[in-house]
């Protein structure tokens, strides 16, 4: 999970979505439905990427069979500061398939799903040209 977190911390994010399997699929902590598939994924971490502040890793636990790791993190977002974990899944390639996040506290996800909310058209819209 080095490659992940390093390319996260530097803000690599091509280097972020080259380890994204095709099939990803995306949990977010604000939004009830899933997001399948790389081009949305990385949509997503490219938005959240501008929106988080002061982003870092604290902490990494990595599963017994080496294909389950969580990345504690913190961060803010406006004024409010957050907590979190990436919870990450990697398929027989070594590539992610899932990546579900969650923070806390509720008014660091409220501020998280206003901010990011306010980004979806463009998420979107990035996603369809990347898998176009």
């Amino acid at each position: 999970m080095r490659a992940f977190r390093e390319a996260v911390e530097t803000g690599d994010l091509d280097a972020v979505e080259a380890l994204l399997a095709e099939d990803v699929v995306f949990t977010s902590p604000v939004v009830f439905k899933p997001y399948p598939g790389k081009a949305i994924t990385a949509a997503i971490l490219r938005a959240v990427s501008q929106v988080f502040e002061d982003f870092r890793y604290e902490r990494e636990l990595t599963g017994a069979d080496g294909r389950d790791h969580a990345l504690v993190f913190a961060a803010r977002v406006g004024e409010r500061e957050l907590t979190g974990c990436d919870f990450i899944h990697l398929d027989d390639n070594g590539l992610i398939d899932e990546l579900t996040v969650m923070v806390r506290p509720l008014s660091g996800a409220q501020a998280l799903a206003a901010a990011m909310g306010a980004r979806f058209d463009q998420i979107v819209k990035e996603a369809e040209a990347r898998s176009a």
